[in-house]
């Protein structure tokens, strides 16, 4: 694809729906293969900080990094929260991921010491060094500075694991696990449950039972 080809952004931009993302949040689980991408440098360093174990104070409420020591620099954060805004961006109906504290989410799960999450730190911090490095080899500027057009040039090439070159097969299994959780993050925060609709967890003064048209179609009635 030619970088300089602006009409391929609007394909990712495109095929990118809120309601997509919760097809890939519920394969959050397949992210666990990912682990085999385990990558050098700095991102490899094991996490010593303790858990919280089974049984947090829910009674009280925590800021970012009041569990462990967070990852992320600075630079780090506005690559996440380019990425994650390109997954997820505002509209009409809700806002950006970025804006409900997705960035944090992303932050707090890969400086967690856990099992799952420290095979995906590796992951992510190469993933987000590659993704800037791609954008100044593709168009001179980090990809938080790029343009919508031209993010979502090099989203269209990590976007699909399976039509994705074999130069871009581990930027893509990034692109995959970033994406898992940045659903996931978006989708627990309060703005996230209204953009899906979702009305569980609300008291009910009355509660009359399944429509009787539904136990119908079940064969129930």
């Amino acid at each position: 694809m030619n970088a300089s080809d602006s009409s391929t952004g609007a394909g990712f931009s495109r095929r990118i729906e809120r309601r997509a993302a919760i097809k890939w949040m519920m394969t959050a689980a397949a992210s666990l293969p990912f682990a085999q991408l385990r990558l050098r440098g700095e991102s490899s360093v094991t996490i010593n900080a303790k858990g919280y174990g089974t049984d947090a104070d829910l009674t009280r409420s925590y800021n970012p990094g009041d569990f462990w020591p967070l990852t992320l620099t600075d630079a780090q954060r506005r690559t996440t929260a380019a990425l994650c805004d390109t997954i997820i961006p505002a509209d009409g109906k809700s806002p950006s991921a970025s804006a409900v504290g997705v960035v944090d989410f992303i932050d707090e799960w890969i400086s967690a010491p856990y099992p799952q999450q420290q095979e995906h730190r590796p992951i992510i911090l190469d993933g987000l060094a590659w993704i800037d490095r791609e954008a100044g080899s593709r168009f001179r500027k980090g990809f938080a500075d790029l343009s919508e057009n031209q993010r979502n040039a090099i989203c269209d090439d990590i976007c699909l694991k399976s039509a994705a070159r074999p130069a871009f097969a581990k930027a893509a299994a990034f692109f995959a696990l970033f994406r898992n959780l940045t659903a996931g993050g978006f989708y627990t925060t309060p703005e996230g449950t209204k953009d899906l609709n979702y009305i569980g967890n609300v008291p009910l003064a009355t509660f009359d039972g399944p429509p009787p048209e539904l136990i119908r179609q079940l064969g129930l009635a």
